[in-house]
């Protein structure tokens, strides 16, 4: 039986987008659940590690942010080899890796060993979320990629949504076995990455001339009009080689801007429970329950705002706003007390996704081929260092100053820095897929 359906009928484009939206973003969303869910989990441990085994809040900070370092000295090696061996090993092998390396958390005996595990793991699932952007761009044409790259960006709002209650739950396992609540957090939100990986390597094809759901015909067209989109592009922007890449002002200027964009995610996914525990006498499942909320309003951001995004000049303006609301966000958490912080927090999360896949959908309008799994991973590598800098600066202000709001003022300002280097961006007017079909 041939792994490509035989039939002469050519679907319309926007039905092959569907198909293929169908058939892997489940997957896809599913891994990137479970890979900010074991990348952000010493939120809620935050508190108890800290009773349990003397971690402060400037050594938790430094921790959370050290994932980030390593996470982004190994992205551009990751992500060119798995331009080389393919999605579907590489991926697998990923989720393996850190799944083990995120329950073997539950082993840390103070500082140093935290250190060590959270720099592992970041070495670990390096490659993951630019490997998936790269992935995209080999299924999805530029017209349609803002919206994929937004629904697969949920997976970090479903992790969000219903990890910080089921971290809050599992603590509620303290002493048994003769484990702490957040031991057992770590064991049971890790291991299930590496039977995720078993599926991964049955059902994920690498292009689309390997997908069992489309026509050769269907596979080769789409094949075809991704290459001249992408050639197109590059060629426009003079960006055929790696060393291209540091040398556009444009993409560095999206890295500047990713860079504030994650210092501000990391900092609300890392803090917020232990900020929301100053709200008054809860529960750890309550405090579960209420970090969810920000996060159900950042899954609306990104299934509604990404696919308005289909031309540059209205990518531009979205780009602004969104980094605009952030730092308002921001800074009303920081001002507002219980009700209108928590509103606040809402308001910056909600622009987090209506953000992100436009960032990511830039780089592709540039540049081509092995220049472009590079280009994806330094944007990515760059930017990422925020989640270092954002965590670590909130830790070491908490500690100075007592008070877990005072870090949010470094976010709000950070933020509005971003919001600025946003009015320097180019992102033109043409519909980018017109060129494309010109070339083609």
């Amino acid at each position: 039986m041939s792994d490509i359906l035989t039939s002469t009928t050519k679907r319309p484009p926007e039905v092959i987008s569907k198909v293929i939206s169908r058939h892997l973003m489940p997957l896809l969303i599913g891994a990137y659940v479970l890979a900010f869910i074991d990348r952000s989990n010493i939120g809620m441990a935050k508190d108890r590690m800290e009773i349990d085994l003397g971690i402060s809040a400037t050594a938790y900070g430094i921790g959370a942010g050290l994932f980030f370092l390593t996470y982004a000295c190994s992205e551009i090696p990751s992500n060119l080899i798995m331009h080389k061996v393919g999605a579907r090993f590489w991926i697998t092998r990923i989720m393996v890796t850190w799944g083990l390396l995120s329950a073997a958390m539950a082993l840390v005996q103070g500082e140093w060993s935290f250190y060590i595990l959270r720099m592992l793991l970041g070495i670990a699932e390096a490659g993951l979320f630019p490997g998936v952007m790269y992935f995209l761009t080999q299924w999805f044409v530029v017209k349609d990629r803002a919206k994929a790259i937004g629904v697969f960006l949920l997976g970090v709002v479903i992790a969000n949504v219903i990890g910080a209650p089921l971290g809050g739950l599992l603590l509620t396992l303290d002493g048994l076995g003769g484990l702490h609540g957040w031991q057992w957090m770590f064991i049971l939100e890790g291991l299930p990455a590496c039977l995720l990986a078993i599926v991964v390597w049955k059902k994920l094809p690498n292009k689309p001339t390997q997908a069992t759901f489309l026509t050769r015909e269907e596979a080769e067209d789409l094949e075809a009009r991704i290459a001249a989109e992408e050639q197109a592009g590059a060629d426009a922007a003079g960006n055929s080689r790696l060393r291209d890449i540091i040398k556009d002002r444009q993409i560095l200027l999206v890295v500047a801007i990713y860079f504030t964009h994650q210092v501000a995610v990391y900092s609300l996914s890392f803090f917020l429970p232990s900020i929301i525990g100053t709200y008054g006498t809860l529960t750890s499942i309550q405090i579960g329950l209420l970090t969810a909320v920000p996060w159900i309003f950042c899954g609306i951001g990104a299934l509604t705002v990404p696919k308005l995004a289909t031309t540059g000049s209205r990518s531009h303006k979205i780009a602004t706003c969104t980094m605009v609301g952030i730092a308002a966000g921001f800074t009303l958490g920081a001002v507002g007390g219980p009700i209108l912080g928590l509103i606040g927090f809402c308001l910056a999360a909600f622009n987090f996704f209506a953000l992100q896949p436009i960032l990511f959908t830039y780089p592709a309008t540039r540049l081509s081929g092995k220049a472009l799994a590079a280009g994806l991973a330094f944007v990515n590598t760059i930017g990422l260092t925020g989640g270092f800098v954002g965590p670590y600066v909130m830790g070491f202000v908490e500690e100075a100053t007592g008070s877990k709001l005072n870090g949010l003022w470094f976010v709000a300002g950070m933020c509005t820095v971003g919001a600025l280097l946003t009015l320097g961006l180019k992102m033109g007017t043409q519909d980018p897929g017109k060129a494309a079909v010109a070339a083609h």
